[in-house]
């Protein structure tokens, strides 16, 4: 892209916590940005932060949560955790969140001629010569000199077996509020999945008082590891050299040497650039018969909740379970669940009174109900990225376009480019995502500590 000066500001489509993040570093790096949000309760929050369930805690560490690359103590600051305290706490998601809002407002207070919220939802770009036209639903329009589409994680897609059922008894999207509902309701429930939101879904059942049975099921049962309660020392370690079947075979002599998680965790700032290094049929192998096993080890969860699940497995309200799913049918108030449990050849029904889709973000941009998004498609502006993970995009965040080439006026953050770099999901590797793209787009390497 030209880096001329223009007076023109970087429009971010999406005000999660990728949008607002990324609003806040071009902000301090001198730049002007306009941040869209059709959803006024999502500012500075979306999905991960927008919790109300104290229950629903950070995967991540405190000491690791700063907003800023360069300040790593910022967010313990806020928290005002004393120094002796910091290394193992796991704070609710929505004091995260007001941190997020805090620092929104902040900006927008000291930098007011610089940054501007639309509340409206971004239906179209129209790229120019120069400049591009975002539309929105409400008729305006507005010239800006780059779109960030950064839209977050998307609603689940539906098993098909459970299509034809209705949405009383089958909860397609976990977020829409129906999870207090099910609580009331009680009686038992199926969940369809049994990693991270699986487990959300599971504290918010049973802290809005739901007392009846919870089984949660995937193909393979797995379900996320705990973090250790006293966080370790991980030493830098060189990138392994090996590939494939090699690297796999390393990770777990390491194992067997430091422990799985210090094993894992050596590989933090080396993942990026090893999926980077492995050609797509690699990937694929990876993604087919790893991705399950890699996500329980890598994306874990606070001790406490990992207690808490423990509590309910014990006392007979909770089970994960492996298996196939054969079919679902409507059975009076609830439904039927035929599956085969995984290793047994056998058939099994059970009744449910309510299931909810817990299989996790929806990554094939052709599902995604995006008025944008959907365009930006039709116009060949974009594309899914190899492997239906998301949108295909280059190192720097860069729009690929259906004939390959890099968009200089569109780019994309946050969980949709994981095809690029695998690990872009979590706080650690999405602010240095926008770190790196704000520093891009201002074209400035002086930062203001002022927002």
């Amino acid at each position: 892209m030209k880096r001329d000066g223009q007076k023109l500001p970087i429009a971010i489509v999406g005000a999660g916590f990728s949008g607002t993040l990324l609003a806040i570093h071009i902000l301090r790096h001198g730049g002007r940005v306009v941040l869209v949000e059709r959803d006024h309760t999502s500012i500075a929050r979306g999905l991960a932060y927008g919790t109300r369930r104290p229950e629903h805690l950070l995967n991540v560490r405190a000491s690791n949560m700063s907003a800023f690359p360069d300040d790593p103590g910022h967010f313990l600051r806020w928290m005002g955790f004393a120094e002796r305290e910091q290394v193992n706490r796991f704070v609710p998601r929505l004091a995260y969140g007001r941190y997020l809002r805090e620092l929104l407002m902040n900006a927008l207070g000291k930098s007011p001629d610089r940054i501007r919220i639309v509340e409206s939802e971004a239906v179209d770009a129209v790229v120019g010569p120069g400049s591009t036209r975002l539309d929105f639903a409400d008729g305006r329009s507005l010239d800006v000199r780059a779109v960030v589409l950064a839209i977050g994680n998307c609603p689940p897609r539906l098993p098909p077996a459970f299509a034809g059922l209705p949405g009383s008894i089958v909860i397609s999207d976990p977020w829409q509020g129906a999870i207090d509902a099910v609580a009331r309701a009680g009686g038992d429930v199926l969940l369809l999945g049994t990693a991270l939101t699986a487990v959300d879904v599971i504290l918010g059942l049973v802290g809005a008082g739901h007392q009846g049975r919870i089984t949660a099921l995937s193909r393979r049962g797995l379900v996320p590891l705990a973090h250790d309660a006293e966080a370790a020392t991980i030493a830098f370690v060189s990138r392994p050299e090996g590939r494939g079947s090699w690297l796999l075979r390393h990770v777990r002599k390491r194992s067997e040497r430091v422990g799985w998680r210090a094993a894992v965790d050596e590989l933090r700032t080396h993942t990026q650039s090893l999926w980077r290094l492995h050609d797509e049929q690699a990937q694929r192998r990876f993604l087919r018969h790893l991705r399950p096993f890699w996500d329980a080890h890598r994306h874990r969860i606070a001790p406490a909740v990992a207690e808490k699940l423990e509590a309910l497995q014990d006392s007979g309200r909770l089970r994960f379970a492996g298996g196939r799913i054969l079919s679902a049918e409507r059975s009076g108030p609830g439904l039927l669940l035929n599956w085969s449990p995984r290793g047994t050849g056998q058939t099994t029904t059970d009744h449910f009174d309510f299931a909810i889709n817990c299989t996790g973000p929806e990554g094939d941009i052709h599902r995604i109900a995006n008025p944008l998004l959907t365009s930006l498609i039709a116009q060949g502006r974009v594309r899914p990225d190899r492997h239906g993970l998301g949108i295909d995009v280059d190192r720097l965040g860069r729009a690929v376009d259906s004939a390959g080439g890099k968009q200089e006026s569109l780019f994309v953050v946050g969980p949709l480019t994981k095809g690029e770099a695998w690990e872009a999901v979590a706080v650690p590797d999405i602010r240095r995502q926008v770190w790196e793209l704000a520093r891009f787009l201002t074209n400035s390497h002086v930062i203001s500590t002022d927002i």
